[in-house]
């Protein structure tokens, strides 16, 4: 069995304020033979990225968009999402999603690429 603890959210990245999370099974390596889980939410933001491995989301809370491959899908709470390798990914919440996130593995330890950030403005 394993057990990992309940933690705070916090900016993934220091330049994404709008974009926090936690690594529920710890920060992942790069080299990685099992999945990472993560929690995350996005606030008025968006956010992209493309990795070697599958990234699935399942929406706990809000309203999440997602864009892969020209094809664009509307996630409500309880919708699930899964962008494929190698594909790019863009997510965005104009006012608040909250997500489960499950990515790789990542055998060969293969970087991602592709990464972007943009802020919705709106009413706070």
């Amino acid at each position: 069995m394993s057990f990992w603890s309940s933690s705070p959210t916090s900016p993934f990245q220091m330049d994404e304020p709008r974009v926090r999370g936690r690594w529920i099974n710890g920060q992942p390596p790069l080299v990685r033979p099992d999945p990472s889980y993560s929690e995350w939410e996005i606030e008025r933001a968006g956010s992209q990225d493309r990795h070697p491995y599958d990234e699935t989301n399942f929406l706990l809370e809000g309203e999440l968009f997602v864009e892969s491959g020209g094809r664009t899908v509307r996630l409500q709470p309880g919708d699930m999402v899964r962008v494929s390798a190698g594909h790019t990914g863009r997510y965005w919440a104009p006012v608040y999603a909250r997500m489960f996130g499950i990515d790789g593995p990542n055998p060969t330890g293969a970087a991602s690429s592709d990464f972007d950030y943009w802020e919705i403005e709106g009413e706070e």
